[in-house]
């Protein structure tokens, strides 16, 4: 298949008959994901068939290496989350879209693709754009003016919130004292489009769970909240990943998601890294963190963020989408 048009022609009973073989990809116009030894229709055709307690997302970040070498359209994201993994809720990555940011243009475009398919978009996740903890008055300023523009274009395509990095360098006191300044403005401008700024745990005093809520609470804002993140929460590090198990210093996985959840405003990231051959994610207790998000009476989405090497990335999605769903159907 060679077009979204001929992707839909393909009739679902067709697909079926695929159940034995592996697939070599469903093509989206010019992108092919992966090689998937799953029927995506027969494995997770419907998100929600046993009416979970939360919706399920798909984080851009699942298909990044496809995404970098070319092979995925970030136009396209939103139809191969739709119609590939039959997701119709998805979280961008700014580092996607850098060349078009400022292109309102390109966003009304975008956001009006986005309705013709029926999916929703939830947020935009900003990287690299300054660190709103920076201890000095100037770059700190600077950082929170550079996320203005991915306001405005989540605003654009009818994201609720944008989700930030709590970075900045020198004491856990310091940088918390600068990054509640930073958040405070950044969230002062943020709610002007009745938009969302988010801190995720992701890294360094990020990871910290207590400290988060700690700088949650002195902003005092009603719109800046948390992204708790199921991974991250390597303390010794930016971004916070601990997949290659060489992270010195971690932070309690449950414990942080625990002290994050009564801040989250509608998202939280499911991480996931490999898998056993039950379909179990190995460094993280599904079971366990869908109970701690539940108990936190969490109705919202659950973004799937595949970041691993063993699995394809379709595969990868698809093996979370399985266990978030078979883990959730059990609370």
């Amino acid at each position: 298949m060679s077009s979204i048009s001929s992707r839909r022609k393909f009739v679902k009973s067709s697909l079926y008959g695929l159940a034995a073989t592996s697939l070599s990809g469903i093509a989206f116009g010019h992108n092919v994901i992966g090689n998937t030894s799953f029927n995506p229709f027969s494995e997770i055709e419907n998100s929600n068939s046993k009416d979970l307690f939360f919706k399920i997302s798909l984080a851009q970040w699942s298909l990044h290496r496809g995404l970098w070498d070319k092979s995925v359209k970030a136009e396209d994201f939103p139809a191969i989350a739709k119609e590939q993994f039959g997701i119709n809720a998805v979280e961008y990555v700014n580092q996607f879209y850098t060349d078009r940011v400022k292109d309102e243009a390109f966003w009304n475009s975008f956001n009006q693709r986005t309705k013709d398919l029926g999916v929703s978009n939830l947020l935009i996740m900003v990287d690299d754009e300054g660190d709103l903890g920076n201890t000095n008055d100037d770059e700190r300023r600077k950082a929170v003016e550079n996320h203005y523009k991915w306001v405005n274009a989540a605003k654009l395509i009818g994201c609720h919130s944008i989700r930030i990095n709590g970075f900045g360098e020198g004491s856990r006191e310091d940088v918390g004292a600068a990054l509640i300044d930073g958040l405070s403005s950044l969230s002062e401008y943020a709610g002007k489009s009745g938009i969302n700024v988010l801190i995720e745990n992701h890294g360094l005093y990020s990871s910290d769970g207590k400290w988060v809520e700690n700088v949650i609470k002195k902003v005092g804002r009603e719109n800046c909240g948390t992204l708790p993140d199921f991974g991250n929460f390597c303390l010794s590090r930016k971004y916070g990943s601990t997949q290659d198990g060489t992270c010195p210093e971690i932070y309690d996985r449950y414990l942080g998601v625990k002290e994050m959840m009564p801040y989250t405003k509608g998202g939280v990231s499911a991480k996931s890294y490999r898998f056993d051959e039950k379909g179990q994610e190995t460094t993280i207790d599904y079971g366990k963190m869908l109970g701690i998000v539940k108990e936190a009476g969490f109705t919202g989405y659950i973004g799937i963020e595949y970041e691993g090497s063993e699995l394809s990335e379709a595969d990868g999605i698809i093996a979370t989408k399985k266990l978030l769903i078979a883990e959730g159907e059990k609370l």
